[in-house]
C-alpha cells in the first residue's frame, strides 16, 4: 500500500493564481473606495487641507479648554461628515477619555424640544447616568447646562455634531441659542460643528444667535486636477510591500499609469466632475469602474471606464423617446420643428395643425385622427417628455394650453436612431433641422 506522503497536491495553475490574486486586489480596492475616510486620508499631512483645519480647531479647544464652532459646508457627498470622523477617530486616540460627542440630526431633531430631549439622553448614556423620558424641556436644558459645566471641570470637551444645520435654524432657534449661550460661560469646554449643504446657512440665524456663533467656516469643494491626481494614485495603485506577488503589482500597477495618463480617461474624469465633482461620486465611479475588471487577466482596462462612466450617463428621457410609439415621435418632432420656427408659444393645436402639414406635404401613411393624437399627447404628458408652460392658460383646456419640449435636440436625435419603429422621414426631417 502506497504511504500518504506519496500523494501530492498539484500546484495551482499560473491562470488560477493570477485569478484568485485578481480577487484578492479587487477585493482591497472595492474596501477602499467604500471608505470616504481612507479617501480624505490621504489629505492628512496637508495644512490646508480641512481636515487639518478642522482638527487644529477642536485639539485647541481640548488643549486650552475654550469653546469653538465651525459650520462644514459644501454639496452632498463632499465628505464633510467623512472628515468629521476621521478627526474624531485621531482625537480620540490621541486625547483618551478627554472627548465627548454629541450628534444631533436636523431631520430628527429640529424641534427644540425633542432637540433637548436628545442631547439629555445621550450625555445620559455617555457618563452612565438615569435618563427621565418624563423631564420638561427646561429641565432638559438645565441639565445641559448642568453637563457643560462639569465636563469643564473635569476637562473633558463636549463636541456637538449638528447635520443637516440649516434645519436647525427654522422656528424660533432655542435649541441653538441655549446651546451657544451656554458655551458663553467660562466654566465650559465644548465644541459646535454645524454641518450644511446650504452655503448660507449662518444667514438664516437670528441676530441673537448669529452674535453667540463664530464666522468659521470651511468649504468643501471639489477636488483640484493636483488633487484628484494624488487621489486617483492613492485609491487605485496596489501596495509593494504586501501580501501580493512583486511581478503582479508591478504589472497592475504600470497599467493603471498608462490609463491615468490617457487622454480618453481625462476626458471621461472631465465629463463626469462637470455634472459632479464631490468626492463621493467619484468615488462612485472608480467602484464602478473597477467592479469591471477582468479576474482572468487580473488587469483593469479604459474600458471598464467607459463602461462605469455609461452607467452614470444614464437618459432616462433617451430611454423613453427609444420606446415612444409612432405618433408620439411625430408630436415630439412637431413640437421641435414649431420651435425651430421660433414660435414661442404653441399649445395641441398648433402641434396637430403641424403634424398634418407634414402629412399632406409628404403623403405619410401614418395618419391618426384628433382622438389618438389626443390620447398619445396625454401620454406624453404623463411621461414627462413634454410639460405645460407654467403659469399660463390654466383656466383653459388642455389641448389650449401652451407647452412646451422637455427633451433637447440631441435626445430627439438619439431617441429616433435607437427607435426601432421610427419611420425615415422623421429623421429625415430633423436631419435638415441640423442644417438650418
Amino acid at each position: 500500500m502506497a504511504s500518504s506522503s506519496s500523494f501530492k497536491l498539484a500546484p495551482a495553475s499560473p491562470s488560477a493564481q493570477k485569478s484568485a490574486m485578481a480577487e484578492k486586489a479587487l477585493a482591497l480596492l472595492r474596501s477602499r473606495l467604500r471608505d470616504q475616510s481612507f479617501a480624505h486620508g490621504v489629505f492628512k499631512s496637508s495644512p490646508d487641507s480641512n481636515y487639518s483645519k478642522l482638527k487644529f480647531l477642536i485639539s485647541t479647544s481640548i488643549a486650552e479648554g475654550c469653546n469653538n464652532s465651525v459650520l462644514l459646508l459644501g454639496p452632498r457627498g463632499s465628505g464633510k461628515i467623512s472628515v468629521v470622523e476621521l478627526v474624531l477617530a485621531d482625537l480620540s486616540a490621541e486625547y483618551p477619555d478627554m472627548l465627548s460627542v454629541i450628534r444631533l440630526n436636523g431631520l430628527l431633531h429640529s424641534d427644540d424640544n425633542c432637540g433637548l430631549k436628545e442631547i439629555a439622553r445621550q450625555l445620559c448614556l455617555e457618563h452612565q447616568l438615569l435618563f427621565s423620558k418624563m423631564a420638561s424641556s427646561d429641565d432638559n436644558s438645565q441639565f445641559m447646562l448642568d453637563m457643560l459645566r462639569e465636563c469643564g471641570l473635569a476637562h473633558k470637551t463636549l463636541i456637538f455634531l449638528l447635520d443637516e444645520f440649516d434645519l436647525f435654524a427654522q422656528g424660533k432657534q432655542r435649541l441653538l441659542y441655549s446651546l451657544l449661550d451656554a458655551m458663553q460661560t467660562l466654566s465650559s469646554q465644548a465644541v459646535a460643528i454645524g454641518v450644511s449643504c446650504r452655503l448660507d446657512a449662518d444667514q438664516l440665524l437670528e441676530k441673537r444667535v448669529r452674535s453667540r456663533f463664530s464666522h468659521r467656516k470651511l468649504l468643501f469643494v471639489p477636488l483640484t486636477t493636483e488633487d484628484l491626481k494624488v487621489f486617483l494614485n492613492h485609491a487605485l495603485y496596489l501596495p509593494e510591500d504586501s501580501s501580493f506577488s512583486s511581478n503582479y503589482v508591478k504589472e497592475f500597477n504600470s497599467r493603471v499609469k498608462i490609463i491615468l495618463g490617457d487622454k480618453k480617461f481625462n476626458e471621461a474624469l472631465n465629463s463626469l466632475s462637470n455634472v459632479d465633482g464631490t468626492i463621493g461620486n467619484i468615488l462612485r465611479f472608480l467602484y464602478q469602474a473597477v467592479s469591471y475588471m477582468d479576474l482572468a487577466s487580473g488587469l483593469l482596462t479604459l474600458q471598464n471606464f467607459k463602461n462605469a462612466l455609461l452607467c452614470f450617463q444614464k437618459q432616462p428621457k433617451l430611454d423613453i423617446v427609444k420606446d415612444a410609439s409612432v405618433l408620439e415621435l411625430y408630436i415630439l418632432v412637431c413640437m421641435n420643428r414649431l420651435e425651430t420656427k421660433e414660435q414661442n408659444t404653441y399649445n395641441f393645436n398648433s402641434i396637430l395643425k403641424e403634424y398634418k402639414a407634414i402629412h399632406e406635404a409628404y403623403k405619410t401613411s401614418d395618419h391618426y385622427g384628433r382622438t389618438v393624437c389626443s390620447r398619445a399627447y396625454e401620454h406624453l404628458l404623463e411621461q414627462e417628455l413634454i410639460c405645460f408652460v407654467d403659469g399660463k392658460g390654466r383656466h383653459l383646456s388642455n389641448e389650449c394650453r401652451p407647452v412646451k419640449l422637455l427633451v433637447s435636440f440631441s435626445e430627439l436625435c438619439h431617441g429616433l436612431k435607437s427607435n426601432t419603429s421610427c419611420p425615415a422621414i422623421l429623421q429625415k426631417l430633423l436631419d435638415h433641422e441640423s442644417f438650418k
